[in-house]
Parts: structure tokens; sequence; C-alpha cells
């Protein structure tokens, strides 16, 4: 049987391709494409790659039996957009899909209102809803990184509208068919969705109760725009706080002859363990062993608790991202060694450390620049020293932990990485 995380460079984002099936019929799923930049450099030539090993002829489409993308986010997001316009105008035999899995974040509110796109659309430009938002600052009680989450997910509404047009109307896949057609959730019966040919997948999230608090929420703030009176700044604040984030992103076990992988998005530690033992996979001991954990929104550390890879532990730990928005953060890595000490296990990086280093050391900087701006406002605001290699780097990290260095692996640019759980991927 083969089980096989097939890891391609992706910038800030992630790209996966899930193998699966037997070498006599491999089967293959897409979970997210990453940003630009993404699609034509590393993820069409490795697809090509396996169509050639697979014998498929220019009139063969390879066949695609899962497309997912985790939760509607540029770095997520663009790459299968990217994919989908390639097929629909210029290589429709290229592939062909059969399934797609996607929560929209209209459905997951229950209808996105008109007058959320035009704030957005009024206060930052008509650009700014169609990807990435602009360098903004919101007064919100939550941390920076959060507000930019949610800010993101709001700024990509118009792609995932896009891509569900491409892949259901033009492209003749099915949109969550597994869920009748309904929202991917987590639910107390926890049961495992057959996918076939030995795979199977366990939703951990979102989850049922937590999508029931933001529609009510959603409602709330309906009733509060009626009344008149919200500037665009109130708008987007009611969407800027920890759920939009965390329910956006789908958090999935995907398990092959009792092998797992734990696949998780952007999604928030606390809520992954929250959502693993919703569906009763942890044990007495509240923890879980995976064969491979792709570690959640690139190794961001704020997205982790202190005490999340004690409970969730792994053999393989895949940290994508290169260096963008400071991530994967050297602190994360940190909480992995503090929890994992000398135990045999893999980090797998999406680029090499000192290039990783290079862009985090960018993104302090500019932190630390719009500290300094606010410390001029307010005087009690604390402001980052400046970027230390020693201190900051994971370069040094790696100097000072020499048994952290040797576990480490890096996704190479020409070269397929895929970590084998079972039978090894040949191509």
């Amino acid at each position: 049987m083969l089980f096989s995380l097939d890891v391609i460079r992706a910038r800030k984002g992630d790209c996966l391709l899930l193998h699966y099936g037997s070498k006599e019929e491999p089967r293959l799923m897409i979970i997210d494409g990453g940003p630009r930049k993404v699609y034509l450099p590393h993820l069409k030539p490795r697809l090509e790659e396996i169509k050639q090993a697979r014998g498929l002829k220019n009139d063969d489409p390879l066949e695609v039996d899962l497309l997912m993308v985790s939760h509607v986010d540029d770095d997520h997001i663009q790459g299968i957009l990217d994919l989908t316009k390639d097929l629909i105008q210029d290589d429709p035999k290229f592939l062909r899909v059969l399934r797609f899995w996607h929560n929209s974040f209209e459905n997951i509110i229950s209808d996105l209102p008109a007058e959320l796109s035009a704030s957005f659309t009024n206060k930052f430009g008509a650009a700014s809803i169609e990807g990435e938002p602009p360098d903004l600052t919101i007064d919100s009680d939550e941390e920076e990184e959060v507000v930019v989450s949610s800010l993101k997910v709001l700024a990509s509404i118009k792609q995932g509208a896009q891509l569900r047009s491409d892949v259901i109307k033009k492209l003749k896949a099915t949109l969550n068919e597994d869920f009748d057609g309904g929202l991917i959730l987590a639910n107390q019966a926890g049961e495992a969705i057959d996918m076939e040919d030995g795979l199977k997948f366990t939703v951990v999230g979102p989850m049922v109760a937590e999508l029931k608090k933001l529609h009510a929420k959603h409602q709330a703030w309906l009733k509060e725009l009626e009344k008149g009176g919200k500037s665009p700044e109130d708008v987007l604040s009611a969407y800027v706080d920890k759920s939009v984030p965390n329910l956006s992103s789908l958090v999935l076990v995907a398990e092959v002859d009792e092998k797992r992988m734990l696949l998780t998005g952007d999604a928030r530690g606390d809520k992954i363990l929250e959502g693993l033992e919703l569906v009763r996979l942890l044990d007495l001991n509240g923890k879980m062993h995976v064969e491979l954990l792709k570690v959640p929104h690139h190794g961001s550390a704020n997205n982790l608790d202190n005490d999340f890879f004690e409970r969730i532990t792994a053999n393989h730990y895949v940290f994508s991202g290169n260096g963008e928005h400071g991530n994967p953060e050297r602190e994360a890595l940190e909480m992995l060694v503090n929890a994992r000490g000398d135990a045999d296990y893999r980090v797998h990086l999406t680029y090499p450390v000192d290039e990783i280093d290079i862009g985090r050391k960018k993104d302090w900087e500019i932190e630390q620049g719009k500290e300094m701006k606010k410390k001029e406002k307010n005087p009690d605001k604390p402001v980052r020293p400046d970027w230390s290699h020693e201190e900051h780097s994971i370069a040094a990290l790696l100097e000072s932990h020499e048994g952290l260095a040797n576990k480490v692996r890096i996704v190479g640019e020409d070269e397929p990485h895929v970590i084998n759980l079972l039978e090894a991927v040949e191509f």
C-alpha cells in the first residue's frame, strides 16, 4: 500500500500531494496550492512527473481523486486558482478533478453580507478583496497576527468564489460530496470517512459548536448593522478575532493501515487538541501519536501551545514557509526540541535555513519599525530589540543543538520530497 506525503515548495504557503492506493493502482490528492509563483515553477512540474511516471499520454488526464483547499487564504488558494485557470484555458486534458472539498467562508457564516465586501473595498481599494490585504492596523484586543490572519481570510473571499465556480461549474467536480454537499465539520460521532483504497479521513475541525457560536455572532452583527452608523472599521473589526482564522481551516487525520497523518491547515493548536478530543482520538492521558504532523500555520508560535508538541507527537514534522511573516518561527522549533528532546524524529523544512532566516530577519525589522511608530503615539508600547543572529535565527538554534540539526531535512528545488509511511512512491 502507498501512503506518502509529497511536500512542494510553496513560498510562504502550503502545497501538498497525498499518494495512496497501490503501486499498480496509485491514487492522488492535492491539498492546497500555495500563493502566486508556486503552480508553474513547482506544482505543475511535479504533477507532470507523476503523469509521465504513470505512462499517461497527453490525451489521458491525470486523475486527482480529491482537490482540497484547507481554507480561504491567498497562500493556500491562489496556486489552485492558477491550476484551474490552466485547465480551463490552456490544457484541459492535463488532469481531471473528481471531488472537491472546501468550506466557503460565506457558508460558514450563512451568507456573506454585501456590506462586508463593500466596506472592505471602500476602505482598502478594489484589489484588496482579491488577495492579501494591504499593510494595516485595526484596533483590536487580539494579537496583530490574529488580526492579519483574519483580514487575509476576508481578502480572499472573492478567490474562494472564483475557485468554486471554476471547479464545480467548469471542471464538473462535485463539492463536498462526502458531506451531502454541505459544510465539512467535526462532530462527536467522529466517524471516519472511507475514501476507498485503504484511506480513511477523520474530520477534526472545524467543530459544530464553534460554528454555531460564530453564526450567532454574525446574526447579532447584522442586526447592529441594520441600525446604521457603522463605519468600515466597525464592519471589519466585527470579524477580527480568533474565530475567523480558526474556523476557516480544515483539520483532518488521514489513515492507512494504522499509519496516520495529521493535516492542520492554519488552525490554532488548542483548537486542534479540542477537535481531537471531540472525535475521541486522544488517549486517556490526552495525547496522540501520528506518523506525520503538518505543523499548523507554517510553524507560527502564536498558533501553538507550550504543550502542543508534548501532547501530539510524530515521527515527521513538516514546517512549511520561507521566512515571510517570520514563519517558521524559531520559538516553534524550540518548543519541539523541549518537548521531544533526543527522540527519533525528522523535521522537514520547505526551504534552506539560511534562506528562511533572511526572510525572518526582514519581517523582524518590518515589525520593529511598526512597533517604533506605535511607541511614538504611546510610550508604553514595547519595541522588540534589534535582530540578533545568535538569539533569533534558526541557524544559530541548529548550531547549538546538533541533535536537532541532524534531524532536519530540506525540500529541494528540483528533486521531489516524498515522506513515505508505507511502500515508497517511485516517481
